[in-house]
């Protein structure tokens, strides 16, 4: 049995209250493991050990859960007939969900294999039965244990009393909010998509505390696992982080730069880490940490790494890389890289430091593309990703300019190299459109709306027209196609809220939705907002992560390595692009970075982890493209 169906490790708080309501005894254990148990009478228990060796058994019997804290680690299990209240934090919130639906699961289970059970055997005699006392771990919950506690629910459900009619219960539901959880449901931390073995394997590397840097293709489920990795950690001692605010909220994180309290780097090692130490509640950050998590380390610059560890070695008095704290990094440094001024010198990639070999012990690249499904497409961008463009390629590409993929008023998206194209074309088109404009203006944690402004995509206000393109921001239907990214257009207003046509015909009324940010302290900060964003055009670098299903470019102002390759796997399909000037002299990736990935698979093959994958393209062809694109580039 897996921890976290039986088995949990926290920290807890046991209070005993007395009749009149008065602590009448309190134990605190910042490392307690909890175990489900059944005795030689088969009643099943909760078994405490504190870090102090204690052991307390309490009967799970007429017990309260309180588990609106879970995506926290946190819950409260109230033994009514103890008089005993467990409060349970830093808990892994994978593990803390599993090990309340079991629970659930063998108590609904229990009671409805024996609905006329008579009363537990009175101590006197339980003594006089003759039997032995013992205690074991109670046994693994099936599949079908699950389906029956959910159908114990339902028919529960369906004696209630008749159902209002459909426009009182749209208008109750409006002002209650989404439904509670029950406890065996699948926790929004958790997706139920079961993850491959090769992202198994990743996950099992982490939870076994080694430093690790996993990377993959775009579309391989690079941030679907990450998220599960957060959740499967102590969330007290664990700082998920990204190198840009996008990809931190993906992850419900923060920045890099807001955990690490040293601003953009600048100034001298010995400079930074006295800024560090000086700071209490820097330091603390740094001292706390046990797991840091990096996202987009691509666009993490090596300087700036490499000062970090410096950094985390000095505040923590530890020697070790990155002063003991355990590294999690992902990332595909074929992607974009970082984002340097060129004052302060040429960008280096984190593989380009000293450090980088003494902080990685594993390394694993996920192989399966999940974001498209054709496999002439996953080819076409496989080469792209190394700079490779075969005339059969650039053909294939330039064919899709004359592609029609608009459908039902559903527009194209434009994605644009330059932030401020894509913002100029979604005003002028918003303008252009008649109707009445609907402002809708998020609701933000107090004082936090500049940090949320830049780490989630959804934006603080949000001005629609019937008409408007837009996009969706989260995944809310994902067998309904109502997912991240995917395209429709508002096709009116309902009760003062959207309502969206989307290109696969569904409508969706768009209610606010709330997006999960870590602030650099630790405390989480929310925004809820409609989960839509006008979408004639989009940044490149605001769609990673994104999954397009209707979208268009211009690759003529690319100007990184690896832009064109980002742009084009958003797309869902070669069906649904359009590319409207191909030109292979606008793909080309970073020679050191092909390099990297030449002595990386390398290493992978010597792990025995992976086979070794395709060879990579020429580094020599890619310098003379690189030289190519930057001399046009004077020549303008």
């Amino acid at each position: 049995m897996n921890q976290g169906e039986s088995f949990l490790s926290c920290a807890a708080t046991l209070e005993w209250i007395s009749p009149q309501g008065s602590i009448t005894r309190k134990v605190n254990s910042k490392q307690a493991s909890l175990r489900l148990i059944r005795n030689e009478f088969r009643e099943m228990f909760m078994e405490v050990s504190s870090d102090k060796q204690s052991i307390t058994r309490l009967a799970l019997k007429g017990i309260n859960v309180f588990k609106k804290f879970m995506a926290e680690g946190k819950a409260s299990i109230k033994f009514q007939e103890a008089g005993c209240t467990i409060f349970i934090s830093n808990a892994p919130p994978t593990n803390l969900v599993s090990f309340l639906r079991t629970i659930f699961v063998k108590m609904t289970g229990d009671k409805e294999q024996n609905p006329n059970k008579t009363p537990s055997k009175s101590i006197r005699a339980q003594l006089l039965s003759g039997k032995a006392q013992s205690f074991e771990e109670i046994s693994p919950v099936t599949v079908a244990d699950i389906h029956k506690a959910k159908s114990k629910i339902i028919s529960k459900s369906t004696t209630t009393t008749p159902s209002p009619p459909s426009k009182k219960r749209k208008a109750d539901d409006v002002a209650r909010g989404p439904a509670p959880k029950k406890l065996y449901s699948p926790s929004p931390l958790t997706n139920t998509m079961e993850l491959n073995p090769e992202q198994k394997r990743v996950l099992d590397a982490c939870v076994s505390g080694k430093n690790i840097f996993f990377t993959g293709s775009a579309g391989t489920g690079k941030s679907f696992l990450l998220k599960r990795i957060v959740a499967a950690l102590p969330p007290d001692v664990t700082m998920p982080t990204a190198s840009t605010g996008v990809a931190a909220c993906h992850i419900g994180g923060t920045t890099l730069h807001a955990f690490a309290g040293i601003g953009d780097g600048h100034g001298s090692i010995d400079h930074l880490c006295e800024r560090a130490t000086k700071s209490p509640l820097v330091a603390q950050k740094w001292r706390k940490c046990k797991h840091l998590i990096i996202d987009e380390i691509s666009m993490v610059d090596g300087a700036y790494f490499e000062k970090l560890e410096a950094v985390a070695r000095h505040v923590r008095r530890c020697d070790k890389p990155f002063g003991g704290i355990q590294l999690i990094l992902c990332g595909d440094f074929l992607q974009l890289p970082p984002v340097v001024d060129k004052s302060k010198g040429d960008k280096k990639f984190c593989f380009q430091m000293p450090c980088w070999e003494k902080c990685i012990e594993l390394c694993f690249e996920l192989k399966q593309v999940h974001r498209q499904s054709d496999p002439e497409f996953i080819s076409i961008l496989n080469s792209i990703r190394i700079g490779r463009v075969t005339s059969e390629i650039s053909e294939r590409l330039i064919n899709t300019a004359k592609q029609k993929i608009e459908s039902d008023g559903i527009l194209a998206t434009r994605l644009c190299s330059h932030t401020n194209d894509s913002k100029t074309i979604n005003n002028n088109k918003l303008r252009d459109l008649d109707g009445e404009e609907k402002l809708f203006s998020a609701q933000d944690s107090d004082n936090a709306t500049h940090l949320l402004d830049m780490q989630t995509i959804a934006p603080s206000k949000l001005v629609l027209k019937i008409g408007a393109q837009v996009m969706l921001l989260k995944n809310i239907n994902v067998n309904a196609g109502l997912v991240n990214g995917a395209r429709g257009v508002v096709i009116r207003f309902e009760d003062g809220l959207p309502v969206v046509r989307f290109k696969n015909k569904k409508e969706y009324t768009a209610r606010s939705e709330r997006w999960y940010v870590k602030n650099s302290n630790g405390s989480l900060l929310c925004r809820r907002q409609i989960p839509l964003n006008l979408a004639w055009a989009f940044s490149i670098h605001k769609s990673q992560g994104l999954t397009l299903d209707c979208v268009e470019m211009s690759l003529s102002k690319i100007f990184e390595a690896g832009q064109a390759y980002v742009a084009l796997s958003r797309a869902q399909s070669l069906d649904t692009l359009r590319v409207l000037d191909f030109d292979s002299r606008h793909v080309w990736a970073d020679p050191n970075v092909l390099e990297f990935y030449q002595r990386f698979r390398k290493r992978l093959q010597r792990m025995e982890l992976i086979p070794l994958g395709r060879p990579l393209a020429d580094k020599t062809n890619n310098k003379l493209k690189l030289k190519e694109i930057l001399n046009k580039k004077m020549n303008r």
